[in-house]
């Protein structure tokens, strides 16, 4: 029976490339094993696959009764709809441990590192599978994407490693180089609506049962939204109302001066304030050196919310 490798719903580059990378991987090793989305591609994510020669994962919708990798992720929100209808054969991870269970055991390679690219490299380093170039490229660009090109809190000396190590077999000299190339694109916001910037990078949370939404964009220029905000906000108050969340933030990180300004809705402003140590005017907050959802907003919000 065929399998198949899917990252979360709302994909980066982290899952897409990952299901590709990780299925290659599976069907070195003997499986019948195919890279699938969930999901839309970005523009980050289809630059790199052009780049690099390769097809994008099959868009598939429904898992129930298939064989299921799960990469880049392991809540329940993030996860396909039907999920709980599949089989998950394993894990593959840099996140917290989500709240997916299953009735039979599992492969989990989950490890504190700032891509899961990073940690599929360690899988063809210790199952001794070479890497191709084409596969080599897109890897090396989800750790550079995950880490902010290294400037990230999350990034470990392990990406850098696996970094160095892919950008030999794929022949890229500047790797730094082609990260500011990948960067420029996701900074190409003018012609996309607002409903499409706030789900760019976006993922739903639970916590402590509440339903709280967080995207992010990364951009070289935070002026680049000057005259975008208030649709921006008018967006987050729709997706807020139109599905019950609690809250809903975006994060508009500026690679070059490290830091985020915060966009929040939300039916407590002083949880989240109190959360991220930040006073929000008018619904924004300057957040400096924050560049990570996973590791410098999520705990804390969840921490927050916990003790509502």
């Amino acid at each position: 029976m065929a399998s198949y490798v899917v990252g979360h719903s709302i994909p980066d580059s982290d899952s897409i490339c990952g299901a590709i990378s990780l299925a290659h991987l599976k069907s070195e090793l003997g499986e019948d094993c195919y890279p699938a989305r969930n999901g839309d591609l970005n523009p980050e994510s289809a630059f790199i696959l052009k780049k690099f020669g390769i097809a994008a994962p099959e868009l598939k919708k429904s898992f129930a009764n298939e064989q299921v990798y799960l990469v880049d992720h392991s809540d329940l929100s993030q996860s396909p709809e039907d999920i709980k209808s599949a089989t998950i054969l394993g894990i593959v991870d840099h996140h917290k441990l989500g709240d997916i269970t299953t009735d039979s055991p599992l492969e989990c390679w989950i490890r504190p590192v700032g891509c899961s690219n990073t940690i599929i490299k360690q899988m063809y380093d210790y199952y001794d599978v070479e890497i191709p170039v084409q596969i080599a490229g897109i890897m090396l660009c989800a750790i550079l994407s995950d880490t902010v090109i290294f400037k990230s809190p999350t990034c470990t000396n392990e990406d850098k490693k696996a970094a160095k190590e892919l950008a030999k077999i794929a022949g890229i000299d500047d790797y730094k180089a082609l990260g500011m190339e990948m960067f420029k694109v996701k900074s190409d916001i003018e012609n996309a609506t607002p409903k499409e910037l706030v789900f760019r990078d976006y993922k739903d949370f639970d916590m402590s049962g509440k339903k709280i939404g967080v995207g992010q964009l990364e951009v070289v220029d935070l002026s680049l939204f000057d005259d975008k905000k208030e649709a921006l906000f008018k967006e987050l108050k729709s997706i807020k109302n139109e599905s019950n969340r609690d809250s809903v933030l975006l994060l508009l990180t500026d690679i070059m001066e490290e830091g985020s300004l915060l966009l929040a809705v939300s039916e407590d402003e002083g949880i989240i304030e109190g959360a991220l140590g930040a006073k929000l005017e008018n619904g924004e907050a300057w957040l400096p050196k924050v560049l990570s959802r996973k590791k410098q907003v999520i705990p804390f919000l969840e921490r927050a919310f916990g003790k509502k």
